[in-house]
């Protein structure tokens, strides 16, 4: 089966700056493509690209089977994208933004109209339908911004930071509707610098740094691939970092990073090696604030590959 997205050596520059610098990326269909990664790392230069906003300097993409650049007209008419910014008219109603949206997709005022109907019902809008746009919450807003990408029923779906700003009761809200749509068929290709969002969403996904995927697999055969625990310890004000990475690496850790006065490094056994390290810290004069322990997460894997954590970056 060919895939739902795929992107083979992308390239793309801005002047003296390199956006993208060979990333390669295949999605099957009827499922979430985790594009994961900081600010600036090269994703939504990826999704421009894809949605055919932009063309790539070099490298070819192909969306629902057509190529991004000789076949973008036909494209966009397979894909619905919903970007970090708001897509709707504030001073419509939410049925009103839908409805418009299915026109300009070429639907009958019917069809549009009973179209968002479907929508307003499937997004927990339809109490709201007929409510101004500007009145709704945060959380409303962008389920709205979700719905006016399917309305024309496409096969694959662009969610570009789809939950930045949400509080924990939205964005949970926000991926149970992406787990259904992916449940329903729908190829979902989701860029996100929330690593417990990909984790919890992504059936692959795609680390990128610079502009280039550094790790690709599913969320736990990423994680499967670190040995051991992850034990992150906070030193006192008083504490000289360099002096406690040194203390660590004695007492058997080892993938040691620093970043300000937080020390990561990796165990064996989390719960046998952090009384051990905490005994090294105190013998050595190294006065912590607090350790914890933890199993693998996506964070330690961007780690792996980055030398540093996605939320430091």
């Amino acid at each position: 089966m060919e895939p739902a997205i795929s992107a083979e050596g992308l390239t793309k520059r801005y002047g003296e700056v390199t956006a993208l610098d060979g990333l390669s990326i295949s999605a099957e269909p009827g499922t979430v493509f985790g594009l994961l990664g900081p600010n600036g790392a090269g994703k939504s230069t990826t999704v421009k690209i894809l949605t055919t906003l932009t063309l790539p300097d070099r490298g070819q993409a192909r969306v629902a089977g057509l190529d991004v650049v000789s076949g973008a007209a036909e494209v966009r008419r397979h894909i619905g994208v919903v970007t970090q910014r708001p897509g709707t008219d504030p001073q419509a109603t939410g049925r009103e933004n839908l409805v418009l949206t299915g026109r300009l997709h070429g639907l009958a005022r019917g069809t549009a109209r009973h179209r968002a109907d479907e929508l307003l019902e499937r997004f927990g809008l339809a109490e709201a339908g007929n409510r101004i746009v500007r009145t709704y919450s945060g959380g409303m807003a962008r389920k709205l911004d979700v719905a006016m990408g399917l309305v024309h029923h496409p096969p694959v779906l662009f969610l570009d930071e789809p939950t930045t700003g949400l509080d924990p009761a939205a964005r949970a809200d926000m991926w149970a509707a992406i787990a259904d749509l992916a449940r329903g068929g729908t190829t979902v290709l989701l860029t996100t610098h929330y690593l417990e969002e990909a984790d919890q969403l992504a059936d692959q996904v795609a680390i990128v740094d610079h502009g280039r995927v550094v790790a690709t697999g599913t969320p736990d055969t990423l994680k499967s691939g670190l040995r051991g625990d992850a034990v992150v310890v906070e030193l006192a004000p008083e504490a000289e970092p360099a002096h406690a990475e040194a203390v660590l690496a004695r007492a058997g850790a080892r993938e040691i990073t620093g970043e300000a006065r937080t020390i990561r490094a990796r165990v064996d056994d989390g719960a046998q090696a952090v009384p051990a390290v905490l005994a090294a810290l105190e013998q050595a004069g190294v006065a912590v604030a607090a350790i914890t322990v933890a199993r693998p997460s996506l964070d330690d894997v961007y780690l792996r590959h980055t030398g540093r954590t996605l939320v430091a970056a």
